[in-house]
């Protein structure tokens, strides 16, 4: 539904207003692509990822077992955390699973049949 003239202008004008108090927040919320975060958030987990890397090599080379655990713990950890944002920023997780012929349907995840129930229990009232 959009809005009328009179209510436009009062949120340009709230905008205006909160863009001249705070422009640091301004610039951080101006950014419209959410993939922009996903792609910082990909950046330091590859930063991270490489800082595994170097835990690990030193680790081995010092010989001391807990610093290589540790390291490769960082790599696994980093490398999971970037592949979830890459899948987030490129859309893949997003839809819901299609079903093709000769294979059963994908159980939806727990979050998906809470909101499903949700649905109905709204529509019902």
């Amino acid at each position: 539904m959009p809005l009328s003239e009179h209510e436009q202008r009062l949120l340009d004008q709230i905008e205006q207003a909160l863009y001249a108090e705070d422009p640091k927040w301004a610039n951080t919320v101006r950014i419209s692509d959410p993939r922009s975060h996903y792609k910082r958030r990909l950046v330091k987990a590859s930063i991270g990822f490489a800082l595994g890397v170097v835990l690990l090599m030193v680790g081995v080379v010092a010989a001391q077992i807990w610093l290589g655990a540790a390291g490769f713990v960082v790599m696994l950890a980093t490398c999971l955390w970037g592949l979830s944002s890459w899948k987030r920023m490129n859309g893949f997780g997003d839809s819901p699973p299609t079903r093709s012929r000769g294979r059963r349907p994908q159980r939806q995840s727990f979050m998906e049949r809470m909101e499903e129930r949700w649905r109905r229990r709204h529509d019902e009232h």
